[in-house]
Formats: C-alpha cells, sequence, structure tokens
C-alpha cells in the first residue's frame, strides 16, 4: 500500500478500521485517508473506519520474496478490541512463515497486546511499539512494552501534545517524534522535542524526528512546510541498531 511514513519500507494492512480511545486518535490520519478509500470503493473500507479483517491481504507478505521492513497496520490497529483471535493468530503464523521480512506493529492498546504475547513466543522479526502522545494515556504503555521481548522496542511519539517530562525509556531501543498534520492539527513545542532527544542521547537510543506537522517549529500554520523535518539545523534520522539500513527508503 503508498504510504509516506519515512521510518519503514511497506505497510501491510490485514485489518481495516479502528475505534478512537485516546487523545492522540482525536485527529486520525487514517480516520480521513478511509472515507477517501470508502467513496474509491476500496476493500475493508466499504463502512468507512469500522473495523474489519480484509483476508485477502493476510498473506502478501508470503508473495514478496526480497526482504522487507513492513508496518502492521498503518490504517488499523492489530491489537483492536474487534480483532477475532484465530484471525489474529493467522497474522502471527504469516510473520513467522516469513522470517526474512521485518515487522513493525505499533499500537496504542498495549494492555490487549502484553496479554496475547505473553502467552506465545515472540518471533524475532518483530519490533514492538506503542504510541506516547501525552503522559496520561501514552506514558503508561510504555510500562507493558518495557516487559515484552522483541528484538526492537519502539516508541512513536507522534503526535506528540504536550512536554513529557522524564520518561523511563529502560529497554527501549528507538524512538520516533513527529507533530500532528490536517486542518486541525494542534501545535507541538520545540521545547518538547528536544527534551525527548537529550533523554535518547542520554540513554544511547535511536531518535528519529519524522515532522513537525501543520505547525512549523516557528509555530506558523502552513499547509507546505518548508525544511518540515528538520530540527535545530539537522535531519534526526536514526535507526535502532539491528537493523540492515539497506532495507530502509527515505
Amino acid at each position: 500500500m503508498a504510504h509516506k511514513i519515512e521510518w519503514t519500507e511497506q505497510t501491510w494492512n490485514p485489518s481495516a478500521g479502528c475505534t478512537k480511545i485516546s487523545s492522540g486518535c482525536k485527529n486520525c490520519y487514517a480516520e480521513t485517508m478511509a472515507i477517501r478509500l470508502q467513496a474509491m470503493n476500496v476493500e475493508g473500507y466499504k463502512n468507512g473506519f469500522r473495523f474489519n479483517t480484509v483476508p485477502s491481504r493476510l498473506n502478501d507478505p508470503l508473495k514478496r520474496k526480497k526482504p522487507t521492513v513492513y508496518f502492521v497496520n498503518s490504517m488499523s490497529d492489530i491489537f483492536h478490541e474487534e480483532m477475532p483471535i484465530d484471525y489474529l493468530n493467522k497474522i502471527f503464523d504469516v510473520i513467522e512463515k516469513t522470517p526474512y521480512h521485518t515487522y513493525q506493529i505499533l499500537t496504542k492498546r498495549a494492555e490487549n497486546m502484553f496479554q496475547y504475547l505473553t502467552k506465545r513466543p515472540i518471533p524475532k522479526n518483530i519490533w514492538l511499539g506503542v504510541t506516547v502522545e501525552n503522559r496520561k494515556e501514552g506514558l503508561p504503555r510504555i510500562d507493558k512494552l518495557r516487559n515484552l521481548k522483541a528484538s526492537v522496542l519502539f516508541l512513536s511519539v507522534e503526535p506528540l501534545l504536550e512536554d513529557l517530562g522524564k520518561i523511563n525509556l529502560k529497554n527501549i531501543d528507538w524512538v520516533i517524534v513527529g507533530g500532528e498534520s490536517g486542518n486541525r492539527a494542534r501545535p507541538m513545542d520545540k521545547n518538547w522535542v528536544l527534551n525527548i532527544k537529550k533523554q535518547c542521547e542520554n540513554e544511547d537510543i535511536a531518535f528519529f524526528f519524522k515532522q513537525w506537522g501543520t505547525w512549523g517549529a516557528d509555530k506558523i500554520k502552513r499547509n507546505k512546510k518548508k525544511n518540515g523535518k528538520i530540527l535545530d539545523g539537522e535531519i534526526w534520522h536514526e535507526y535502532p541498531k539491528i537493523i540492515d539500513q539497506q532495507y530502509i527508503t527515505t
């Protein structure tokens, strides 16, 4: 599926749609895109953004032999409450059958992820991540994540909605930070970003700055952002040490 996500190579959406559960979901990009896809009669979006499985896409990674970094469910959440357990098992079966691919799994439902993955071995080709948009809802997800044994544990701090203060980064390998996009985007303060970046540097954790979003570093709202990925004069696109960077195209 076509995408503009700089930190991955391909997206794989064996399910579609989701449900808003926290502040970061307010202006969900996937919901807006789902409405467009519904108008185009794209499979999986007959009911707009309502959660559903898309079995026709389940085996897509099996058809691709070139080692690929997949972001799983960019348009949904693999640990959604309505995800059938037998279908979730099938997703993990595909992952296990393709050890030459890498699968990045990101969720806001850290408790569901923890419960599922503590009952089965985690394949070595999986990276696990949680969204951390604020202190109240985001930070507690990290405590569930850090206790899982995956090759890479990462945080998607996007959209960053406030200063996160001191973050417990124990066992975390990678932190991605980004501001919100869209007409209703909430602005992100530069100092919030620098606070996270400094903590990553102190802990020797890879730091990836994705974008400022609709609001620039100067807090001016604009549709097309000049130097929208620049932080303190540089582009910060660091990856976990485990990755073979030739597979990432940015």
